[in-house]
């Protein structure tokens, strides 16, 4: 019987089946890459506010603490957002008639919340505790990026479980001492490793990756 097809569609058929794997491995990798991007996690996405609230201004021009504003995270899950009775605390002098600070007078008048845009929105199903990282030597700028420096804020990390997984696997790469914490300016030294064992001992770190830590 003679050949039906001939030899070449041998070629071409292994050529369309490792093709088409090819294909489908180029897709799931542009599926990860794209859910990575900025265009998905928002990071470096400035977000328009209410009131154009400039971290570089208060923080890098005027040196204010991040706890001045954040009062609560060294203690609570939650790093808290400032009442309106904090901005009047400077406010109510400085730049008193500004149009553009209406909005937090109005507030302040009518004891009703601004009503911020939420920046670092972390899923529900997420669980982060702000005085547990902080009080292990985990830097402000280390998950926020330099706050001193952005007029507007903005999610500089891109929030998402392999993020957050670089550091509970290997925190000795970004611990801090605990005086530097809140200093947004701080770099790492060049032992950076070396210290950052250290700080894992002397802290009494704990690397978990088990899901329970972050999903309960």
């Amino acid at each position: 019987m003679s050949q039906i097809f001939h030899h070449s569609t041998n070629t071409l058929s292994k050529l369309s089946i490792f093709g088409a794997l090819f294909l489908v491995a180029a897709g799931l990798w542009a599926v990860l890459e794209i859910n990575r991007s900025p265009y998905v996690t928002r990071a470096g996405d400035a977000r328009e506010q209410p009131v154009p609230f400039s971290h570089a201004h208060h923080v890098g021009g005027l040196g204010i603490d991040c706890r001045y504003c954040h009062d609560t995270v060294e203690v609570s899950a939650s790093a808290g957002m400032p009442p309106t009775k904090t901005c009047m605390n400077c406010h109510s002098q400085i730049w008193s008639q500004s149009p553009m600070l209406e909005p937090v007078r109005e507030s302040f008048r009518t004891d009703r919340s601004i009503e911020w845009v939420r920046v670092h929105d972390l899923p529900d199903f997420a669980y982060f505790d702000h005085s547990a990282h902080v009080n292990k030597g985990v830097g402000c700028s280390t998950c926020h990026g330099r706050v001193d420096q952005m007029p507007l804020m903005w999610q500089e990390a891109s929030l998402q479980m392999e993020w957050c997984l670089e550091c509970h696997r290997q925190p000795e790469r970004y611990l801090r001492p605990k005086a530097e914490v809140f200093n947004v300016a701080y770099e790492a030294p060049s032992d950076q490793l070396e210290l950052g064992r250290r700080l894992v001992r002397e802290y009494a770190v704990e690397t978990r990756t088990g899901c329970s830590t972050c999903h309960r």
